[in-house]
Parts: C-alpha cells; structure tokens; sequence
C-alpha cells in the first residue's frame, strides 16, 4: 500500500545529524556546520579517532539540510505523527511509515542503506569495518557520520516528543564558523521550524578567546543562546598533559568573552583527567578556574579510558595510572568544597558514580553530605553502591539489562539478592559495565 501525502516520498533525502552533542541537547533537533573535530589531539577523547576527517560545510549545504528535515517533518505529520499531540506512540505509528516508504522507494529504484557510515578520507561513505575492539566497536555503533533516511525520521520524532524547542549545531567548535553564515543558517532554521527557542553550539575556549567581542555579539545576536566548553581541567599541567590545545588562560579569557556578549556558558570538567599524579593539582586548579570565570553550569564527566586513544597508550606504559572510584570521590570533594561562586551543577553523565546536582553555594552542604555518607561506607557496602549505580546506569542508557551483562551477574545471584563474597569478581564486573557506559 503507498503512502499518500503532498510531499513526495521519492524527494525525501537524508540530511547530517550530529551523533555527538551535549546531554542537554538528547531531544534537540540538530544540524551540522562542520564535520567532526580540526584539533582531534585530544589523548582521552576516542570520538574521531577511528578515521572520522575533519572538513567544513557551507553555508549552502547546511541550508540544504534544513529544508530536507523539513520535508521529513512535513511528512510525518501528513501521515498522522504528531496527531493529536507528539508522544512516545508515535514511535510505534514510525514503525509501519517507515516500512512503507522504504517499499515505496524500493519499487521506484532506491534503495537505501539500512545502517549508517563514516567517512573515509576520499570523502565518501562507508562504515567501519576493520575495529578489532569490542568497546570501540561497541562505541562506534554511537558514532554516525551519515545517517540513514530512517535515522532521520527518528531523529525529527524525537525531538517533536522533546518539546520541539531546542536546536543543537554541530560539530566540534561551531565558534569557527563564520557569523555571516549563522545568520543565513539560523534564519532558515527559524523559518522551518519557528518552535525553536533555544540554539547551541560547541566551542573550544582558545576559539572564544581569540575572537573580538563583538564578533560573539554578533553570533548572540543571530540566535546563538548558549556555548558548551569542554575545559575537562583547569590546571595546565593536566591540560598539557593530555594535549587539550588550551589552557587555564584560554579557558578563563575565551568563557569570560562569551559572557560578556551575552551567551550562557556551560563547561564540562573530567573528574579523573589527572590521574592518581595529579589528582589533586586537577581538582584545586579546576575549581580556581570555575571561580574565576562563574559559568551558568558546571557538568562533571568522569573519565573513561578507550582504546585507540593516547590516554590508553600512557595508561599501556605505565605513564598514567587511573584513579579509583573512591578517589574520584576524595577528587570532587575537593573540587566542590573550593567552588565559592553560584553556578548549577549538574552529574549528568553515565560514567559519574554519585548525583551530585544542585545549586552552589546553597545546596553544597547537601551534597558535600552525600559525599561523606558514601566515604562512611566499609569496602563492602561500598562496592555494592557502585554495582547498583553502575547498573541503573546502563539500564538508562540500554533501557535493560542486555544477556552478556546478566551472564556476569549470574554468579552473585543467590534467590532475589544479588551477594558479594568475592570481591575482585564484583570488581571486574564493574569495570565491565562501566566500560560500555557511553560518556
């Protein structure tokens, strides 16, 4: 049975989503300004480590792009998406859609790939074939560079049930890109989509540093609300030490900028980043930093060593050794209690150990708490907090328990609790789950 609507569903293309963008913005409709990360040195981050090339798309391209995901959202609701109102049933009513549009273009001639790509270096799509790792094969699941027409249908769906409100633009620091070209972008996307109330982007603090004020006025002022900065530390040893590109100078100057033209700063930091050697360089620095610029929002994102990263290399040569659980906990205790400017913060990352969310200075006592009443706990109830965090976690992120996980489990199952009697077992089994938690 074909579809019947006003839009074409032979017309329908795909267009550049970003796989990679802040929690915040899990339910944004996103579009992508340029292709993967310029700097890439970073030794802990694996996202494009596995051939992604960078390259910058014009202005053009991305206009493009936003008239095809208009198309898409036009689509959708002709065939009754969004009816009476967008809701998680919507994602059943996707399903059949989908099926007949895929057989629809079928019978014309097109077929389309059922899995998305990367990019190689000639610049044409394929998908990554040659990861040995199982983590990073596991992660690249995550990582699209060319999505399918289905990922793009979801992806619409998504952010309609979200709310419809926010828009992310991507990828890595969307503060290279020229103003005069966010103006174009961003009134199309306006256009389209006149839900849209909140635009973001990344940003890397030397960009924002060496830009003139009035440039980012400017970007504030063609729609841009708010720059996400992954500063991970604020000591320049840590920062050196995993060859970030920027330093605590970059990260104060470039923030400060931002919040002079009127952007929402929100920083990610990386409890962990230091290692064991400088742990708590890390936290003291880090939180001089924070002082010094008062971001809107401060995000912890543990670390989490990958392979096929520098990180995991030093870890190999005995250069870097990782902290502990507890002594991240010792780390963001310190962090924390040498914070004495407001901000929000927020533990929105899979990998932390602990909720810590709240809002400095009011809520640090509580939460300060919440530290002291997890370090009270001996070894054993301890280990039992973080297997239970590390699998609500996963659950999160999985939406279950998925069979290789629970085949772990089964040697600590005794009736309907779940028993440690060998410590170093229930060790490694947290270490597995916590090391296909995405970050």
């Amino acid at each position: 049975m074909h579809l019947s609507s006003k839009t074409d569903v032979l017309d329908l293309q795909p267009f550049e989503i970003c796989s990679i963008r802040p929690p915040t913005e899990n339910y944004s409709l996103t579009f992508r300004l340029t292709r993967n990360c310029y700097w890439n040195k970073c030794a802990f981050c694996p996202v494009y480590k596995c051939g992604a090339k960078f390259s910058r798309r014009t202005a053009d391209e991305v206009v493009e792009d936003v008239q095809q995901a208009k198309r898409i959202d036009d689509f959708l609701f002709e065939q009754g998406i969004g009816y009476p109102v967008y809701s998680e049933a919507d994602f059943y009513k996707l399903q059949g859609i989908l099926q007949r549009v895929q057989q629809q273009r079928w019978e014309a001639g097109i077929i389309d790939p059922d899995k998305g790509g990367t990019i190689n270096s000639d610049g044409c799509n394929e998908i990554v074939t040659d990861i040995d790792d199982e983590r990073m094969q596991w992660f690249m699941q995550w990582f699209v560079d060319r999505p399918t027409l289905a990922q793009c249908f979801e992806h619409i769906v998504q952010w309609r049930i979200g709310g419809g409100k926010t828009c992310f633009l991507g990828d890595a620091d969307g503060l290279i890109v020229a103003t005069k070209d966010y103006e174009k972008i961003l009134s199309t996307i306006k256009r389209n989509f006149p839900t849209i109330e909140r635009f973001t982007v990344y940003g890397r603090t030397k960009t924002a540093r060496k830009k003139d004020v009035k440039d980012l006025l400017q970007l504030q002022k063609a729609g841009i609300c708010r720059v996400h900065f992954g500063i991970e530390s604020g000591s320049d040893d840590v920062l050196n030490l995993v060859h970030k590109g920027e330093d605590s100078r970059d990260h104060i100057e470039g923030c400060l900028k931002a919040k002079e033209a009127g952007l929402s700063v929100s920083i990610y930091i990386m409890p962990g980043l230091g290692g064991r050697r400088l742990s708590k360089n890390h936290a003291r620095e880090t939180a001089r930093v924070i002082n010094a610029i008062t971001p809107d929002f401060v995000r912890l994102r543990t670390l989490s060593v990958f392979p096929y990263t520098p990180l995991m290399d030093m870890v190999k040569r005995g250069e870097f050794e990782t902290c502990s659980d507890d002594e991240i906990v010792d780390e963001i205790e310190m962090l924390l209690t040498a914070i004495d400017v407001p901000v929000m913060l927020y533990s929105d990352s899979a990998t932390n150990l602990l909720p810590l969310n709240g809002k400095l200075p009011q809520d640090k006592g509580a939460l300060l708490s919440l530290i002291r009443e997890y370090k009270s706990k001996d070894y054993t109830e301890r280990l039992q907090y973080r297997l239970r965090a590390r699998l609500e976690s996963f659950v999160g992120q999985y939406g279950r328990i998925t069979r290789d996980i629970e085949m772990l489990l089964d040697p600590l199952v005794k009736g309907n609790s779940i028993v440690i009697d060998n410590t170093h077992y229930v060790e490694d089994v947290i270490l597995a789950i916590y090391n296909k938690l995405m970050p």
